[in-house]
């Protein structure tokens, strides 16, 4: 307490002497502040944000892939706000209120086929943590206790809680919390820019027959997939995956989870990415765009046939949050679908996504630059040493590129991506909904000149497209 007081009363940069004493910040090495300055973001408005110099970003990530129809929507505020004057707060735990009632009927005339039910949680791994544990519960009650197991994809991040960690096939996240929730199996992703030679990309599927018969379809509970992988760059699934994956889990009798949480509202140009890709999971886990960041709020929208078993008898799902379905958060999330439907955002991204994806597509001119991939207004750009053989770099080269020089070279060019080496290193776009060309071009005139400068960081050889990293960088 003394610290902060005598910050407060020097008042030099007290802001960052704050920041720097008192805030931890999430999945961030905090050493790296010692010597330099926390990035403290003070107001947002359409694309853009703007530090506490007052300088401005291009906010090429949606903050988090979810400040979807843009900051600075004060209209949307409102409507927590005058929500709180009747009720500010209720619980969903035998009760309902009006705004979670209604949010809950919008959201399932929204999804796909028959689901129709929405629990309500306070962001995205809630989700899929109680995803998860209702897909247990939901073989409990049905007579099949013994699938248990969660199959889910390599390099996939399905969130912090130690269910959903264990869902995530990413080791470095894994690693410093295990034992984590026993019954978790990894197959391969859809990541087609490496397919090894003689594999078909329907082998993808397949995999995920060929775990449940190795597990025993008896102890096989559920099948969790993002429509677009996330973490790894993107990975967007081959024609036909979703509808095979939907036939095995048919076939085995295994729930499938389709995990949106940042596919969702829009991302991928439709209210769902499974409504994009044409298939009907039992459970889609959501976040983020549905309160588009304005509000913390999450859910898992669930199908008719696994709310069957807790419509009758003595059962229920033994699970909650306190804050799930939170008045404020509902009427926020409700407000922000009327600017969906008022503005046609999802026409936004369907007229917009081509131009978006043939801008970032120019970029393959630079040597680094080895694949452009993803859909809608989400992209990666994944990373190489040469571009003809795909070599990509190795784990002190990655250190060097990403967090030696890309990531604070583009923040101070004025851009916010993320560079990411869960799995090989790319940079991921996540624009803002609202974007469009203007938006592309200054994302990609920014990218032009940072990636172009990695060639000359990483001392590319010309001609050969082949890095080293030079000694002492």
């Amino acid at each position: 307490m003394a610290s902060t007081e005598e910050a407060v009363r020097t008042g030099q940069s007290t802001l960052q002497e704050l920041a720097k004493r008192h805030l931890w910040m999430h999945f961030t090495r905090m050493s790296a502040y010692h010597d330099h300055e926390v990035p403290i973001i003070v107001r947002g408005d359409g694309c853009y944000v703007w530090d506490e110099h007052g300088k401005r970003y291009l906010d090429a990530l949606s903050a988090l892939f979810c400040v979807n129809i843009g900051h600075g929507r004060a209209d949307v505020v409102q409507a927590g706000a005058d929500q709180a004057k009747d009720l500010g707060f209720y619980t969903t735990w035998s009760y309902a209120h009006p705004p979670a009632i209604e949010l809950a009927a919008r959201i399932a005339s929204l999804a796909p086929g028959d689901l129709n039910r929405v629990f309500f949680t306070s962001g995205g791994s809630e989700a899929v943590e109680s995803a998860y544990k209702l897909a247990r519960q939901y073989h409990k009650v049905t007579g099949k206790p013994n699938k248990t197991k969660l199959i889910a994809r390599e390099i996939a991040y399905h969130g912090t809680s130690l269910g959903a960690l264990s869902a995530t096939g990413i080791t470095s996240l894994r690693e410093p919390f295990e034992p984590l929730t026993p019954g978790d199996h990894h197959v391969p992703n859809t990541n087609t820019y490496r397919l090894p030679d003689g594999i078909s990309p329907s082998w993808f599927a397949e995999s995920i027959a060929e775990k449940i018969e190795f597990e025993g379809p008896d102890t096989v509970a559920a099948v969790i997939l993002e429509p677009v992988q996330n973490a790894g760059g993107c990975f967007v699934p081959p024609d036909g995956y979703f509808q095979r994956v939907r036939e095995i889990c048919d076939e085995y009798n295994v729930l499938l989870i389709s995990d949106e949480v940042i596919c969702a509202w829009g991302r991928l140009g439709e209210w769902f990415g499974a409504i994009k890709y044409d298939y009907l999971p039992d459970m889609i886990t959501t976040a983020k765009g549905l309160t588009s960041a304005y509000a913390p709020m999450g859910a898992v929208i669930a199908s008719d046939r696994v709310f069957a078993p807790f419509a009758t008898g003595m059962h229920s799902f033994t699970h909650g949050f306190t804050f799930a379905g939170h008045p404020v958060c509902s009427a926020i999330a409700m407000a922000n679908l009327d600017v969906f439907e008022r503005e046609g955002i999802l026409e936004n991204v369907r007229s917009n996504e081509g131009k978006f994806r043939e801008t970032i597509e120019g970029l393959r001119d630079i040597p680094i630059v080895g694949d452009v991939r993803g859909t809608g207004y989400f992209l990666a750009i994944e990373l190489v040493k040469d571009q003809e053989t795909k070599e990509t770099f190795t784990d002190e080269e990655c250190e060097t590129l990403l967090r030696g020089f890309l990531s604070g070279e583009l923040y101070r060019r004025g851009l916010i991506c993320r560079a990411d080496d869960r799995g090989d290193p790319v940079i991921q776009l996540s624009p803002p909904l609202i974007a469009g060309p203007e938006e592309f071009a200054e994302i990609e005139e920014i990218l032009r000149g940072v990636l172009t400068e990695a060639v000359k960081h990483m001392h590319v050889h010309s001609g050969t497209g082949h890095f080293a990293v030079r000694p002492g960088v």
